[in-house]
């Protein structure tokens, strides 16, 4: 089964920095039209996203699953379909909470959250796509062996994240563009000329 890993912030939602306030919640144009296309073509829809808001301590575990919740809720509510799965990494190298300063293999640009989803759901990560909308993203679909899509958000140019390991730069994602609809537009048109 394939699958397309989803990047939250800056993918799905306004990138506005760290969100712990529901308020600030904002689809992106055209993102639940893009997933029913996505859901409908018979990919799973699973989201993987870094959450230093815990490392930080400005929302726990808890409260990251809420935020979550309310995402997938205004997702449904504008027609979208439902999501597959939700994972995220609460860790940071430089942490203010000890618990959760760690070297982990889950934070992008490591591909811990794509393998932890490929073993829980049976996806095929040679037939499936990670878009996000910075090189960590990126890289982290590369190192699963996933297909890749960057999209152009304003965030795609930021410094690298810091992780386990540096981003590599030099990476290039199979496709660039705007907006998750013409990424989906373009991954339904991959798969159908390579029939992944």
């Amino acid at each position: 089964m394939n699958a397309v890993f989803l990047d939250r912030d800056g993918v799905l939602i306004e990138d506005n920095g760290l969100l712990v306030n529901i308020a600030e919640i904002r689809l992106l144009p055209s993102v639940p039209q893009a997933l029913g296309q996505l859901k409908a073509a018979g990919f799973r829809l699973v989201v993987v996203s870094n959450q230093p808001v815990v490392a930080r301590g400005l929302l726990d575990e808890a409260g990251v699953r809420q935020v979550q919740a309310v995402v997938e809720a205004r997702l449904r509510e504008c027609g979208g379909p439902a999501l597959d799965g939700f994972y995220f990494c609460p860790h940071h190298p430089q942490a203010n909470l000890p618990a959760y300063r760690c070297a982990c293999a889950c934070r992008k640009p490591e591909p811990g959250m794509l393998l932890q989803a490929a073993d829980a759901l049976g996806l095929d990560l040679a037939a499936s796509f990670m878009v996000g909308d910075r090189p960590s993203d990126v890289a982290a679909g590369v190192k699963a062996g996933c297909r890749t899509v960057l999209l152009r958000t304003g965030r795609h140019a930021d410094k690298p994240i810091s992780g386990v390991t540096q981003t590599d730069l030099a990476l290039t994602p199979d496709y660039t563009c705007d907006g998750l609809l013409d990424a989906a537009a373009w991954m339904l048109q991959f798969r159908s000329v390579f029939r992944l």
